[in-house]
């Protein structure tokens, strides 16, 4: 792990319907351009976490924030922003148009959770832009993944999964989880929101920790972060993250001759191997690392961090 130094460069780009996205650049200036697509969605989380992977005297490594989070605006945290224009294809669109704000001719994607999904569907649309890849948690967003993040694992949290379903109206209890937690989330009524984004942030930090959702020490103390991070996940899966149902993997061949490299937990339970697997099959130029001793989050020390700072550094 590398120093992590401050940013000497960042901004706020305007990308359209009144949207701006924060961005940071840090380490060297005429450094080989790397950028970060961060999880959630709507989840940026510690930058200088990031910044520790890359060696400062050879990257220049750019971070951003997606629309509607972190230092964006304007925030999703306010429930009178509207979500219209918050999709996948317009946080494509807001990467390369940052690409091009900052002179940058090709880089090297990291991305990891729902950071994936976004690096694959990105690169699948521009390869001509991409360097190389780096893939953590690896995702694609297809709507058997989001159901299994949202019922298939009561198999393994019944406890969990029975207050989390209580969270609903009974009438929505048998359909799209995702989208009955969103329409609460964007409820008139002030504690019907609060009440959502603390049910919905309990099963979630469960699913990705094995079971633990103690929020203390977590960022889900923060109540703007739980709100937050609830509306704009619960925005993304409810609609399938506005993508048709295998659309990563189907688009996969446009990434021939990119190399990359797969990193997943077998631990994971809320993203199970089989849909890295899948990736791997479908894009011959990646490399999947299966790590036997770790789960979704990539923790400072643990075997997934190390695995995507071996990565990083397999193609400095």
């Amino acid at each position: 792990m590398h120093p992590h130094p401050e940013p000497y460069d960042q901004g706020l780009l305007d990308v359209g319907d009144g949207n701006r996205v924060h961005w940071e650049i840090s380490g060297n200036p005429d450094g080989k351009p790397a950028v970060v697509f961060h999880g959630g969605p709507g989840a940026p989380g510690n930058s200088a976490r990031w910044r520790r992977d890359f060696d400062p005297e050879h990257w220049k490594l750019v971070i951003w924030h997606q629309r509607g989070c972190g230092n964006s605006t304007p925030h999703a945290g306010d429930p009178a922003t509207s979500m219209e224009h918050n999709t996948t294809q317009h946080l494509i669109d807001d990467a390369e148009k940052l690409r091009d704000h900052l002179g940058i001719d090709r880089w090297l994607i990291i991305g990891g959770s729902w950071g994936s999904t976004l690096a694959l569907a990105y690169a699948e649309q521009h390869p001509e832009r991409v360097s190389e890849l780096v893939i953590a948690a690896v995702t694609t967003s297809r709507p058997q993944e989001h159901a299994w993040i949202t019922r298939g694992l009561s198999l393994f949290f019944p406890d969990h999964f029975e207050r989390f379903l209580d969270g609903v109206p009974e009438e929505d209890r048998d359909g799209n989880l995702a989208l009955a937690y969103n329409r609460l989330l964007n409820s008139d009524d002030p504690d019907t929101r609060a009440k959502a984004a603390h049910d919905w942030s309990k099963w979630d930090l469960a699913t990705v920790t094995g079971g633990d959702n103690d929020f203390t020490g977590t960022p889900y103390e923060d109540p703007l972060f739980r709100y937050t991070t609830a509306r704009v996940v619960t925005h993304y899966w409810g609609n399938e993250a506005f993508l048709e149902p295998d659309h990563v993997l189907d688009n996969l061949h446009r990434l021939h001759g990119i190399p990359g490299v797969l990193i997943h937990g077998r631990n994971d339970l809320g993203g199970p191997l089989w849909t890295a697997w899948e990736v791997a099959k479908r894009w011959p130029d990646a490399e999947l690392v299966v790590l036997g001793d770790a789960g979704h989050q990539a923790k400072e020390g643990g075997s997934m961090s190390e695995a995507i700072a071996a990565a990083v550094e397999k193609f400095r």
